[in-house]
């Protein structure tokens, strides 16, 4: 493995000139250029703001905030392994006539939608603050923003690993695309975007179970990471304003305002580092065969 890093590192101009060439594509011919990244998720964060401060959780203040901080970081990690589900497929061509490390193909994938991530982040902080010039009050972001730079990094090794090995699967079963088109779609559900984790802490059936389901689901690399991203950057928010509208008279909230578990994350990395290291493997042991595929 170590040759091929070697191998990666002699064509690091070329990886950078297939990142540029992905983020040329992208906004080719776009009048709005970027802004088209980050209006997908921003519609879509404003349609479950409405539906969510109307209609379940009315007392929740700045809702959008909490959404769009798990929603983007979510929206990165899935649309980095679909894009590079197609990245070696679309470039069968190129690779049957030339040699080029093959993994800069899915790598040059995530690495463009990473910095896609780091400016939807950057209007997102604009939008706090933005938010605070109108609605002055307690500082929206917290001190513990310190982090970012850790949580990017975590959210980056998750992200490519993952990549490596659907890329790679992809490449010779095409099923997989769709599979993780669909397991991605589930996954949604599953991640604390449009909930929160005390909402998770305070069901019958967390409670019921001894806390059994609160840690599945914070072993959940990317559902625990959508959680680090809410907790690093946001203030804590009130567990009793989360009780869903209509709720029977005996719900009562027994867990308060849950901190970032520092456990939890570092089950993540560990995850994400084995998960990158696996990938890997995976990747160099399939991509000589890439120029069988008709």
């Amino acid at each position: 493995m170590l040759g091929e890093l070697r191998e990666l590192w002699r064509y690091r101009e070329l990886l950078l000139v297939m990142v540029q060439r992905d983020l040329k594509i992208r906004y080719k011919n776009s009048a709005l250029g970027f802004l088209w990244s980050f209006l997908n998720p921003l519609l879509t964060v404003g349609v479950m703001t409405f539906v969510y401060t109307n209609f379940i959780f009315p007392d929740q203040p700045n809702m959008g905030a909490y959404i769009m901080a798990a929603y983007l970081p979510f929206m990165f990690f899935q649309q980095s392994i679909m894009d590079s589900s197609q990245s070696v497929v679309s470039s069968i061509p190129l690779i049957k006539k030339i040699y080029f490390p093959r993994e800069l193909l899915p790598i040059s994938a995530v690495i463009s939608n990473f910095v896609n991530f780091l400016l939807a982040l950057g209007i997102f902080f604009a939008y706090l603050m933005v938010n605070f010039f109108f609605h002055p009050g307690d500082f929206p972001i917290k001190g513990s923003v310190v982090l970012l730079p850790i949580l990017l990094l975590i959210s980056f090794v998750l992200s490519m690993g993952t990549s490596l090995i659907v890329s790679a699967l992809n490449t010779f079963y095409e099923d997989v695309k769709y599979i993780v088109g669909i397991l991605l779609y589930l996954l949604f559900f599953l991640c604390p975007i449009v909930i929160f984790d005390e909402n998770v802490a305070n069901s019958k059936i967390n409670l019921s179970s001894n806390w059994l389901v609160y840690k599945l689901y914070n072993l959940n690399p990317i559902a625990n990471l959508c959680t680090a991203y809410k907790k690093a950057i946001l203030a804590p928010y009130d567990p009793k304003a989360m009780s869903p509208v209509g709720a029977a008279p005996d719900v009562v909230v027994q867990v308060g305002s849950i901190p970032l578990s520092y456990k939890y994350l570092g089950a993540t990395a560990i995850t994400s580092v084995l998960l990158l290291i696996v990938g890997y493997a995976i990747f160099n042991r399939l991509k000589w065969r890439f120029v069988e595929r008709p």
